[in-house]
């Protein structure tokens, strides 16, 4: 497997490049954000990016953003930043997954193969788009999301999250059920994840409202065919259950 390793550190990169290349994998490691963005452009295909935030000419969130303009290639951040901000901040741009420094070298490769698995085994079996509400629609062939005639730019877990809600409008997923099935069987990242990304998916589809909180269960999608709402508000919104 190809990866992409952009890290300006040496002594954090070279240890960690010989340590995956042990593992199998073929790393092209850059200390740059431009030149780790040039590089998808050139004759190395990477199959998944590690990004590091801290980098010595543009900031990691803006190479994330950059990556995403032209790229779906899966981006693991692995940085220091570990408050809430920088990792809600860092998915809403199209991480796939955020792992904070130090972390286990076991724990970086398994989550490299949680999210290759995740975003190469996607189920496009649905032929048809899913209409959700009037003049909203989840398309799972085309993974896409439309919503008053224009695509919603939703990460790929954002889309997977959604897509997972949108197959059974109105059934109630369980927290665990959620997790296992957009992140990995043998999730060990904190819950916290999946309430940044449903409050992110609320907010990019404008009504908080479609979307609901069953408390000390999980989520459910709101059944029904009503336009969605932009800008309403509800009691029944919360993030934690």
């Amino acid at each position: 497997m190809n990866l992409l390793l952009i890290e300006d550190d040496d002594a954090i990169a070279e240890p960690l490049q010989n340590g995956l290349e042990r593992q199998g994998f073929v790393v092209r490691r850059e200390s740059t954000g431009i030149a780790g963005i040039e590089v998808l452009n050139g004759s190395f295909h990477p199959e998944i990016v590690l990004l590091d935030l801290g980098l010595p000419d543009i900031d990691g969130y803006e190479v994330c953003r950059r990556i995403r303009v032209s790229s779906s290639v899966p981006i693991i951040v692995v940085t220091a930043r570990g408050d809430e901000i920088d990792r809600v901040l860092g998915l809403e741009l199209g991480a796939d997954d955020y792992l904070v420094k130090p972390f286990g070298f076991r724990e970086l490769v398994a989550r490299i193969h949680a999210v290759t698995r995740r975003t190469s085994g996607r189920d496009e079996t649905v032929d048809s788009p899913i209409r959700i509400a009037d003049g909203f629609t989840v398309d799972l062939r085309s993974r896409r999301a439309i919503l008053d005639g224009k695509e919603l730019a939703l990460t790929r877990k954002e889309f997977d999250l959604l897509a997972l809600l949108a197959t059974e409008p109105g059934a109630i997923h369980t927290r665990e059920e959620i997790l296992e099935q957009v992140w990995d069987a043998h999730w060990y990242g904190p819950t916290k994840t999946l309430d940044v990304h449903i409050a992110s998916l609320r907010r990019k589809l404008g009504d908080p409202t479609l979307i609901e909180t069953v408390r000390g269960v999980g989520f459910r999608l709101r059944s029904g065919s009503s336009p969605v709402t932009k800008g309403t508000e509800t009691a029944d919104t919360g993030e934690g259950s």
